[in-house]
């Protein structure tokens, strides 16, 4: 089983390459350029490297949210137009669950990533055997309080939200510190849960992928804010 996972969730692009259990390949850029003027070469090199060629995959992964709305349209997009020609299966993974899928140790990773206006997305999972504590959510950081207070230690955030949350938990007893490095995206991680959701049964065809936002872009809050204020 070949698989190919694509991360434009985020501030940084990846791209990786796996067979059955095995990693052959993986890269990402965190460049500060458009995921619309990277991914496509990210892919290109992937496949330079491995040997491969888009009719040797079985299974796409691609990051369906949650994440920036821009970018999670460029990943899926991007992963459409490869799996289409040969109709090659596709999985739309949870970016919080493959943030978490390459995380090993006993305890607790909370995936945040930042959705401004104080807000995270954010999920949690065990880290003995991956299991998912929470759903996807986007929340206040102070609404993370109580699962934070509660649950099983050490615990310690990743994602590009996680700064946010050390800054507000990050003196709480059992709560880990986590170098920047490590907090990063891996494509990784979106492969393996697409094989996950593969042997459950969960994969698409390309057509089918759509994007989970969790909540309004933000056109449509400000034209709910000014529908609301109208009303009054």
């Amino acid at each position: 089983m070949i698989c190919m996972g694509i991360d434009a969730a985020g501030r940084t692009a990846g791209v990786a390459l796996t067979k059955d259990d095995q990693l052959l390949y993986e890269c990402f850029v965190n460049g500060g350029l458009s995921h619309s003027e990277t991914l496509m070469g990210l892919v290109d090199g992937a496949f330079k490297a491995t040997g491969l060629a888009p009719t040797d995959l079985d299974l796409y992964g691609v990051c369906a949210g949650p994440g920036s709305f821009t970018g999670l349209r460029i990943g899926l997009a991007t992963v459409k137009g490869l799996a289409f020609v040969n109709n090659t299966p596709c999985a739309g993974v949870s970016t919080l669950e493959a943030l978490a899928l390459p995380q090993q140790g006993e305890g607790t990773v909370l995936c945040a990533l930042d959705a401004r206006r104080g807000e995270v997305y954010w999920a949690a999972f065990d880290l003995a055997t991956h299991a998912r504590l929470t759903p996807d959510a986007a929340q206040p950081v102070d609404a993370l309080t109580d699962f934070v207070s509660n649950c099983k230690k050490p615990l310690f955030f990743v994602g590009d939200g996680a700064q946010l949350c050390y800054n507000k938990f990050g003196t709480q007893p059992g709560v880990l510190s986590c170098p920047p490095s490590l907090q990063a995206p891996r494509a990784l991680g979106i492969c393996l849960a697409a094989l996950r959701m593969q042997a459950d049964g969960e994969t698409c065809p390309p057509e089918a992928l759509r994007p989970q936002y969790l909540r309004l872009s933000q056109a449509e809050r400000e034209r709910a804010e000014r529908l609301a204020a109208w009303k009054e």
